[in-house]
């Protein structure tokens, strides 16, 4: 615990830690993707794209429905930073904060990325992932998290009185600003909140505060998803490398990493894909 006055414990304190944990949101009706299909639909695709992102910067690249793509390791332990729009509307983007409150602090195999409000949809599945062997390590570490935000110069100025802009929020911003012809302030407000793409990562048993620690990531490696919906995605290469001692500064080895993008067979494109759209009212009851 952190040091801070206390107030004494009621006498009925032990029961009310007692009180059972309940799933704030349980997944088990959600709709999901058959693995089976997915199975079907790799054996059919062919590399048709790639883009490789230098170290300490970012990249746009482009999906479209029905097809995959991987983040892939080719050189070195280098974690990634991804974020991801809808292709048709910036407006709809990548939501760690309930893709975490529905799937958990870090994603694998059959987990989902979920858009924005009001649009609460699927933008993407993961369909294969080479460190799913990590698991959990003894520090309670796992990889592909959805908790850190990206680091950026605002944070690092905070702490350290420094600027540095070839950390993720920055990369990330002349990224995006670069692909649609915009000011980087414009830009700015379209950068949200990451998947941490082979950080390890997790919270401190004592103080519960978030930690991260060399990733298990080596060339070779990737993670695999499958787009469900048109994709603008742009990935950044932390300048923290594999992020086994810092980040925002010049002192780590980085390296590059790859995108790959994958079509299926035509057929299976459109057996796949149906236009979607939220489920929900905007009404909001009203």
């Amino acid at each position: 615990m952190k040091n801070h006055p206390q107030n004494p414990a009621p006498e009925d304190a032990g029961s009310r830690r007692a009180c059972p944990a309940v799933i704030c949101y349980p997944i088990d009706d959600l709709p999901t993707l058959n693995p089976s299909c997915f199975s079907t639909t790799r054996e059919t695709m062919t590399l048709v794209d790639e883009v490789i992102i230098p170290p300490r910067d970012a990249k746009t690249f482009m999906v479209p429905a029905g097809y995959y793509f991987r983040i892939v390791s080719f050189e070195g332990p280098q974690v990634g930073d991804l974020n991801l729009w809808n292709a048709q509307d910036l407006d709809e983007k990548f939501f760690s904060g309930k893709t975490r409150a529905l799937h958990g602090t870090h994603v694998s195999v059959g987990d989902r990325l979920w858009s924005n409000l009001p649009n609460m949809r699927s933008m993407a599945t993961i369909t294969y992932d080479t460190l799913d062997w990590y698991g959990w390590d003894e520090d309670g570490g796992s990889v592909h998290d959805v908790i850190g935000t990206r680091c950026d110069p605002y944070t690092n100025i905070l702490l350290t009185g420094n600027e540095y802009h070839h950390c993720c929020h920055s990369n990330l911003i002349r990224a995006i600003a670069s692909e649609k012809g915009m000011s980087t302030d414009s830009a700015e407000g379209l950068v949200h909140d990451v998947l941490n793409v082979f950080m390890c990562t997790g919270f401190t048993q004592d103080t519960h505060q978030y930690f991260m620690k060399a990733s298990p990531v080596r060339p070779g490696d990737y993670l695999e998803f499958f787009a469900e919906i048109d994709l603008l995605g742009a990935l950044s290469t932390c300048p923290g490398g594999d992020c086994s001692s810092g980040h925002s500064s010049e002192e780590a080895q980085c390296y590059p990493l790859k995108v790959e993008i994958y079509k299926p067979a035509e057929e299976m494109i459109a057996n796949w894909i149906k236009p979607t759209r939220s489920p929900y009212s905007r009404s909001h009851g009203q």
